[in-house]
Formats: structure tokens, sequence, C-alpha cells
């Protein structure tokens, strides 16, 4: 809502565009789109291609967290989270180039973490798919930046919304009730729905605050590689930056059980 309120055409996708109906009486077009589905991200994309030439700005947002110890967590269930956060991400910036590379012009913004600049336990495979999206994005500005494309990478800290509770009912369909994780997972599962509801909540900001960052972004003629967006984000990647492994681990060790026989 905040790109329609700047003067940008929006074309709000989901896997169910009946759940954006919001968003349509405010103004944006919607469209049905699963990353996981190629059929549905071509025919996402020629759509817009179809009404307006190409694609002008990329923004991509779908994502969720698979928590649980790595070993605890079904390989589907693994697959499954690269599929969306990653293999997705992907798909969708390299059916949307060849068009911002013929008008020269285009701007993709990747929605991030600050959960790929640290890690925290129990969140490995989705600390894994924000490190990737790292790569990829730092690797992708340095290849795109010739035909006139900004690649910016977005990295929210703590946004309070469903998104804690998701991640916290991951736990429980990653492993069954006992084995040598389940209590971790447990706890995994207590401190991630906590996080959103305590103390650390104050640190944090609603979607308004990314809204507002990657409408920031889409302004400026020089784009900046890395917005981190929340008082939290900006704390923990720089505590990270500066604190050693070893002292990391010590930290970590102090808020989360150690697994063990």
């Amino acid at each position: 809502m905040k790109l329609v309120a700047d003067g940008w055409k929006v074309y709000a996708t989901a896997r169910r565009p009946d759940t954006l109906s919001e968003l349509a009486d405010k103004g944006c077009e919607t469209l049905a789109l699963d990353v996981t589905d190629e059929a549905s991200m071509s025919a996402a994309v020629k759509h817009v291609v179809d009404v307006e030439g190409a694609v002008g700005v990329l923004v991509n947002n779908a994502g969720y967290s698979q928590s649980g110890a790595v070993e605890s967590v079904p390989i589907d269930q693994v697959r499954r989270q690269f599929d969306t956060n990653v293999f997705g991400l992907i798909r969708m910036c390299q059916l949307v180039l060849p068009g911002m590379r013929e008008q020269r012009w285009g701007k993709i913004v990747n929605l991030g973490s600050m959960g790929g600049r640290l890690t925290f336990p129990g969140g490995g495979l989705y600390h894994a798919t924000k490190y990737a999206v790292e790569a990829i994005s730092d690797a992708l500005r340095f290849e795109v930046r010739g035909f006139g494309v900004d690649v910016v990478l977005i990295e929210p800290g703590l946004i309070v919304t469903n998104f804690g509770e998701v991640a916290a009912g991951s736990v429980e369909g990653a492993s069954v009730q006992d084995g040598p994780y389940a209590e971790f997972n447990r706890k995994v599962a207590r401190l991630t729905a906590g996080v959103y509801k305590g103390p650390m909540a104050k640190l944090g900001g609603g979607p308004e605050s990314v809204a507002k960052t990657i409408a920031g972004a889409l302004k400026s003629g020089r784009p900046k590689p890395r917005y981190p967006v929340t008082p939290s984000a900006h704390l923990l990647i720089n505590q990270r930056r500066l604190v050693p492994d070893q002292v990391w681990d010590l930290m970590m060790r102090t808020q989360y059980p150690t697994p063990k026989p």
C-alpha cells in the first residue's frame, strides 16, 4: 500500500489471490503466484509483461522459517524451505531479467533477513536460505549492473507479525515428540514464539517499516546494496560482526539447551 501511495502500479501476488482483497481495495492489481510452481511463476510474469511490456521492479518477498534441529527435520521439509526461500527467488529473477535488460532499467528487491548475517540454534535451515539470498544478491548485483538493473537486499530484524508463531509451529512438524532433540526443539519453539511477545519486541517493528525501507530504496537513484531494518537488526548484525565465534557460541549456550544423550 505504501508503494501504491507513492504512485507505483503494484501487482500483489499470493498463492490464493482471494487473500489479497484488502490490497485490491487499495489499488493493487492481484495475481496468483506460487514460487514453488514453474507454470505459476511463468504465467504471472507473462501477464505483467503482456500488459506493461516488462517488469520494472521485482520484490521477492515469499518466505517462511522452518525451525528445528537440522538432523530432526525431514528432508522433504528441507526441500520445501529452499524451494520457497531460495529457488523461487532465483527463478523469479531469471524470468524478469530479460525484459529489464531489454529496457535497460529495473530493480530487484530481495527480502533477506538479519538471519543471513548470524545464526541462532534451531534455525540452521532457515538461516541457510537467508545466507544464500545474501550471496545471490551480491553476485547478481555485480552481474546486472551494466544493464541498468539495481539489486537491493532488505535485511529485516524482528518484524512483529505472525511470522514467529508460524516458525514456532514448524518445530512441531519437524520431528517426533521424543528423541535426542525433543527437548531442544520444544525450547526453540518457546523461545521463538516468546521473542515476538516479550521485551525483545520493543526492538522490532511492523511490516510498515519494511515497506517504508523498500519505498526509499526504489526512490533512490543509487540505492545501497543492503538495508537493515529495525533496531534489532542493526544491534544483532553489529554484535555478531564484532563477537568471535567462541564467544557467540557461549552466548547461545546461555539461552538454548545443549542437546545431549
